[in-house]
């Protein structure tokens, strides 16, 4: 699990660690990750890449979801879409956390009354010992790091590129329940139930999700996102058993090659066990009154977030008006990333996004 050449390079992290002033998106990126001074924050989106934007709806069109995150030029143009149109500070992958259980041996698609199904249900471990071994991932996806590789070509130093992964404990959910569920009740149940068969399966998708981050690190990225999607359904009792050892493991593999971003939607409880996981910063959703959260933490954790993504089915006036807000309210914070608190929606108007991005950029 070596670093390659194409790790990013000493150069860019030390630039991160510049004082207060005007950097590009990549090194303004890495010096909010690294809690330094700067003039105005870093911005980027949570599914950024995606149904809002007419040129992705139009390339959807004629090609399917699944086709586009397996294709490498297909997923680097749909990573690309929003950089042509706003001055983000970096690109996200466009990709799926889906892939690690489909190249495990779960595939997965998108159903039609909406959500995801998986192929079958994970009932228990005989059909755990079906999985292919975490080792499998490399092969099985590797047209993302392919991908990587490409969009580090167009983006060279002028934004960050960030990956990311699925915690075991999200991906587990819909392994368990065989699709998206309201409450996750049977992965819940399994949890309390059948500890054995839940963690033999946390320990493969603990591995399988480092095989895959660790790809992503040796391709170039800047940055990776863990998303903890359903932390905010377990009991604060039960989170560390349940997702954030799992999610700790995961980190220090990693080992601080590039900063992990954690994103634990609903751990709204659990400020300080995130922090305690290694990660550099943390993602926090928009119920959290993010300057608290802020100051409660350790100086030299940043912080990601935390905008309402339902301000962008909006107008500008009040995309404007409450991104002002939330910015001023983070003034003098060194290590924020401005960005939603989960991802856009599809009802978001694109002069709205503009609006957002164009008040983070010129913010002083």
């Amino acid at each position: 699990m070596s670093t390659s050449s194409h790790s990013p390079d000493s150069a860019a992290f030390a630039a991160a660690n510049t004082a207060a002033r005007p950097l590009a998106g990549r090194a303004r990126f890495l010096a909010a990750c690294a809690a330094r001074p700067l003039e105005r924050p870093p911005v980027w989106i949570m599914r950024q890449a995606g149904r809002y934007l007419p040129e992705y709806r139009a390339l959807k069109a004629k090609h399917s979801f699944l086709e586009m995150v397996r294709t490498p030029e297909l997923a680097v143009e749909v990573t690309l879409q929003p950089l042509r149109r706003f001055a983000l500070d970096a690109a996200i992958l466009f990709s799926d956390i889906l892939v690690v259980p489909e190249a495990l041996g779960q595939p997965y698609k998108f159903r039609e009354e909406g959500g995801i199904g998986m192929e079958y249900r994970l009932d228990g471990p005989a059909d755990l010992a079906k999985l292919r071994p975490a080792s499998a991932v490399r092969e099985k996806i590797a047209y993302v790091p392919a991908t990587l590789r490409l969009l580090r070509t167009h983006l060279a130093d002028t934004r960050a590129l960030l990956g990311f992964a699925g915690s075991p404990w999200t991906l587990a959910c819909y392994m368990l329940e065989g699709g998206s569920s309201d409450d996750f009740a049977r992965a819940k149940a399994v949890f309390h139930g059948e500890r054995a068969f839940f963690d033999a399966l946390m320990e493969r998708l603990t591995l399988a999700t480092i095989e895959h981050l660790v790809a992503q690190v040796e391709a170039g990225v800047d940055a990776v996102q863990i998303f903890d999607s359903w932390a905010g359904i377990v009991p604060a009792v039960d989170y560390e058993a349940a997702s954030l050892k799992w999610i700790r493991r995961i980190v220090g593999a990693i080992g601080g090659r590039v900063p992990v971003i954690l994103f634990g939607r609903g751990a709204t409880g659990s400020l300080r066990t995130l922090a305690d996981t290694g990660a550099r910063v943390l993602a926090l959703d928009w119920t959290v009154d993010l300057p608290s959260a802020a100051a409660s933490l350790p100086a030299s954790i940043a912080v990601q977030g935390n905008l309402d993504p339902v301000l962008l089915n909006t107008s500008p006036d009040i995309v404007v008006r409450e991104t002002t807000r939330l910015l001023e309210s983070m003034r003098g914070r060194p290590g924020h990333v401005f960005n939603l608190g989960h991802g856009i929606l599809p009802q978001a108007k694109v002069e709205n996004v503009a609006a957002l991005v164009d008040t983070v950029t010129s913010f002083r």
